[in-house]
């Protein structure tokens, strides 16, 4: 693959031909660009997670050619589960039944906890209370 460029006089060349490095070892140097620098200069260099990486000539970039988005779980697993929380069933129970991690649930849990009010302030105060009796005994009982 080469390029022609018409015109270099500073250089006293009248035409400069333009051709990719030898050491570029990439099957799909053509394809493969710089994700810092959208540069194409790139080389191979070693494997990372069983993936092929590459280097950047230009800014020294290392990248693979293509990241899996972020795995995880759906929104509707994450209401579920939260929603299963909120009715009373307890983390490990719903660990076994929907095969999410409690640790996971427990995380979900505190991130809407941080999304609600510190504390409820109603509009109005009602004027009438209710309370129940309470009995206790302090010491024994004759």
């Amino acid at each position: 693959m080469s390029q022609t460029t018409d015109g270099v006089a500073e250089l006293g060349y009248d035409k400069v031909i333009v051709r990719a490095p030898k050491n570029n070892t990439s099957k799909n140097a053509e394809l493969m660009q710089c994700p810092e620098c959208q540069s194409t200069h790139v080389n191979k260099n070693g494997h990372k997670k069983g993936k092929q990486n590459y280097i950047c000539v230009g800014c020294g970039r290392q990248f693979i050619d293509c990241y899996q988005p972020h795995k995880g779980y759906s929104e509707e697993v994450k209401r579920e589960c939260l929603k299963m929380y909120v009715n009373g069933m307890g983390f490990r129970a719903i660990e076994r039944i929907k095969g999410v991690h409690h640790t996971s649930i427990i995380n979900w849990v505190k991130q809407v906890g941080e999304l609600l009010p510190d504390a409820y302030e109603p509009d109005t105060i009602p004027r009438v209370g209710e309370l129940d009796e309470l009995e206790t005994f302090v010491g024994q009982k004759k």
